[in-house]
């Protein structure tokens, strides 16, 4: 009869039933809503690349705001023996009564010096290390109000210079693909013609293939997906990666002001699709994957890491234990050798007393 009852509650569970009338459940969207705007919203984004590429400045263009006003550019000499370094601006963003709490982690020095060996150390430091301070919060007493530093997204700046990614490009994504959302961006794409961005684009996907680096995946549509959001979910797939410009300074162009650099022959558009992918990548990171970025993070990277880390505490437990029971069997034994030795002693003891009350006694007979 229990099974019985369970296949007839598996099939009541299966089977879809509509309400005759209003229930109110339906408003439980409506709910989770108000609870997160209320709450707010968390997002880590990381910069890595060269200097020179532009982060800063399609950083600032990204999010309309200014977070690099106190940088200081070091002269070349300073470059020399300067290594990686890591630096988080913090900021809250408020938009339509939806508030965001922003932090930008960027990393200058990274592949500056004249020896780039090891660069990449710090940054996965950096990555595991918000990784440990989650899980310590997690464990703890309070957690309710933990802050959620770790990191959701880097992109990865491709210098437009070059023939495809080079071996320090390789070498970061390889470390961090596995730790990270790693999305490329190809900088400054105005210095490229619009056939060079796409065989740049076709080289640098074979490259990514060809070592194995596994970077952002977006995720596959549902059936019942919007088809605008199908067709733009579609077209930022074909998109990575992204070609890039970025400026701070608004221009006048046709009466409208727009974002963009001035040259002598025009003026590029930072927010126009035919002139940059800048629209979509901010697309991506704000109103469409953001939050799918974070649930990458968390149940993918972040359950690696812990993962990891508990099996560690727990062959760590498991030596321990080992030793100590090795350690007390060798005090058992050592006690065994003792009382052995103990016991040989007494008996050599009851030897020499008896050899001398023997002489004695032989002494006392030859006694006239």
């Amino acid at each position: 009869r229990s099974n019985e009852y369970k296949s007839y509650l598996s099939s009541m569970a299966q089977e879809r039933i509509r309400t005759a009338g209003i229930v109110g459940f339906a408003d439980l969207p409506n709910q989770v809503h108000r609870k997160s705007v209320k709450k707010g919203f968390e997002f880590t984004l990381m910069v890595v690349g060269e200097s020179g590429l532009g982060k800063s400045t399609l950083v600032n263009s990204l999010f309309l705001t200014d977070l690099y006003s106190k940088r200081v550019i070091f002269p070349a000499k300073d470059l020399i023996k300067k290594t990686v370094s890591i630096e988080t601006n913090c900021v809250e963003i408020e938009e339509k009564g939806v508030r965001l709490r922003l932090t930008v982690v960027d990393t200058p020095g990274f592949g500056d010096a004249l020896n780039n060996h090891k660069c990449e150390e710090s940054i996965i430091n950096y990555v595991n290390n918000q990784y440990e301070a989650y899980l310590q919060d997690e464990s703890g007493l309070n957690r309710r109000n933990i802050i959620d530093n770790r990191v959701h997204c880097c992109l990865y700046f491709i210098s437009p210079y070059g023939r495809g990614l080079k071996p320090i490009d390789i070498k970061f994504m390889k470390a961090l693909h596995d730790k990270v959302n790693i999305v490329p961006v190809i900088a400054k794409a105005d210095t490229l013609t619009k056939a060079e961005i796409r065989n740049l684009k076709i080289r640098i996907l074979d490259e990514i293939e060809e070592h194995s680096i596994r970077i952002y995946q977006f995720p596959e549509c549902d059936s019942d997906e919007d088809e605008d959001f199908v067709e733009m979910n579609k077209d930022l797939k074909e998109s990575i990666p992204f070609a890039v410009i970025g400026s701070n300074t608004f221009i006048v162009k046709d009466g409208t002001r727009v974002i963009g650099r001035q040259y002598p022959w025009g003026v590029v558009e930072v927010e126009k699709p035919e002139h940059s992918d800048f629209a979509k990548l901010r697309n991506m990171l704000i109103r469409t994957h953001m939050q799918d970025l974070k649930e990458v993070t968390r149940d993918i990277h972040y359950e690696n890491f812990r993962s990891q880390k508990l099996s560690y505490s727990t062959n760590t437990s498991l030596n321990e234990s080992n030793n100590g029971a090795k350690a007390s069997a060798t005090v058992d034994d050592t006690d065994k050798i003792i009382r052995e030795k103990d016991e040989e002693l007494k008996r050599m003891q009851r030897q020499i007393e008896q050899l001398t009350k023997q002489r004695a006694m032989l002494e006392n007979l030859q006694k006239p």
